[in-house]
């Protein structure tokens, strides 16, 4: 067993690969932003229905401003581009969607929606703790170092 945990473990007692787990996480975390992106621009009056229903001011408005922040946010998480920022921004649109759309809503699939949203903001706030890592528009640039 001593062996196996050896194979798994650096010298230092890291785990191997960890070099990878902020890439993938870029990933997984930025295809929720880009796939919506898509889905509202494939249905943008619908979309502003639904944003109307719900309760979001100027709905006609919200939709492209909600899609530039899908798309640009979800993008510049996915290469690592000005990771920080894009978290910062996506934090923003996580919280306003969590406590203004989801929670007054009440519904069980809304309340879903709201702690999907907290948990998204909860891994920004490491992305913005941590930088973008490895693989990374930042890591070329000199922008990925951890805050102090």
């Amino acid at each position: 067993m001593k062996r196996v945990v050896d194979r798994l473990l650096l010298a230092d007692g890291t785990p191997r690969g960890t070099a990878y787990f902020l890439p993938i996480a870029r990933l997984l975390m930025s295809s929720l932003f880009v796939w919506d992106a898509v889905v509202q621009l494939r249905n943008p009056t619908g979309t502003a229905q639904y944003f109307a229903r719900v309760g979001v001011p100027s709905p006609g408005i919200a939709i492209w401003l909600s899609i530039a922040i899908h798309l640009i946010g979800g993008l510049a998480l996915l290469i690592g581009f000005r990771t920080r920022w894009a978290a910062a921004l996506l934090v923003l649109l996580c919280l306003g969607t969590a406590f203004g759309v989801h929670l007054p809503a009440g519904d069980a699939s809304n309340m879903i929606g709201f702690y999907k949203n907290l948990v998204m903001t909860g891994g920004f706030l490491y992305v913005i703790a941590y930088g973008a890592g490895s693989l990374s528009v930042d890591q070329f640039t000199g922008r990925s170092e951890p805050s102090r």
